[in-house]
């Protein structure tokens, strides 16, 4: 049914300007919550992974706080590369997951790593931020 005085009520949903998206990934509460109380100060650098990758994995044993940290992990691990890597840019595939694309095409999942860091502590954050800005 078409009614003029209510608009066109179906709008197009997109995502936001890079800009808004990297701020919205960069946000990790839970990560930024567990290394604050950790005394560990994440400055979206890559020293702030080595920090990350010293915590005592305490979340292990709750496995909806080891989701939601190891997505966090991941997003935090690619805010770093993003904000510190040349050429390196969030990207969101069709299936919805986001990932960072380096300058030389390369993409990388960094959500898949930070779920494989939260549940084991390997890899280390630090040694795929290193195994990345090599590239």
């Amino acid at each position: 049914m078409n009614i003029p005085f209510l608009g066109n009520r179906r709008q197009k949903i997109g995502f936001p300007a890079s800009e808004g998206i990297a701020d919205l990934l960069a946000e990790c509460e839970l990560l930024r919550s567990q290394a604050y109380r950790a005394g560990v100060r994440l400055d979206d650098s890559p020293a702030s992974l080595e920090a990350l990758d010293q915590l005592v994995p305490g979340w292990r044993d709750d496995e909806e706080t080891l989701t939601w940290l190891g997505n966090d992990a991941g997003l935090y691990l690619g805010t770093v590369i993003v904000r510190t890597v040349p050429g390196a840019a969030w990207e969101i595939r069709s299936d919805g997951q986001p990932v960072v694309r380096l300058a030389s095409g390369r993409e990388f999942d960094v959500v898949d790593c930070g779920h494989a860091w939260a549940a084991h502590g390997v890899p280390e954050l630090s040694q795929l931020y290193a195994e990345v800005a090599e590239a």
